[in-house]
């Protein structure tokens, strides 16, 4: 099992930034990625990004590249979110992910809510 806890959401201004962290415990070795995905109001739960822990490639949702960073720390086991130039459309409640040994995206934090004011 793995446990993950979001810290770091907020109210922001649009153009703002906001900087979310991850802290996973348990049987970390067994998840190949972290993610981070969100859910705004009234709509389905997308990816964010993800990043590799062994050698810390990424990936992100065009709606988000060139704004959004995802950061590793391996002796921490923590996995950051650094989110600049804040829009009204990046309001959602932000998840952390890992996924399985099989690689599924299965184990999630309880979610912080992010967010941005017009």
């Amino acid at each position: 099992q793995v446990q993950l806890v979001e810290s770091g959401g907020g109210l922001v201004q649009a153009g703002g930034s906001l900087r979310l962290s991850c802290a996973a415990s348990g049987r970390t070795f067994s998840s190949k990625f972290m993610g981070w995905f969100r859910q705004p109001p009234g709509k389905e739960r997308n990816v964010v990004g993800h990043i590799r822990w062994n050698d810390g490639s990424t990936f992100y949702a065009d709606s988000v590249k060139g704004r959004f960073t995802i950061s590793r720390d391996n002796a921490k086991n923590t996995v950051d979110l650094q989110m600049n130039s804040l829009k009204p459309e990046d309001t959602a409640v932000y998840y952390c992910a890992a996924t399985s040994s099989g690689g599924e995206w299965h184990y999630w934090g309880q979610g912080t809510q992010v967010t941005v004011s017009s």
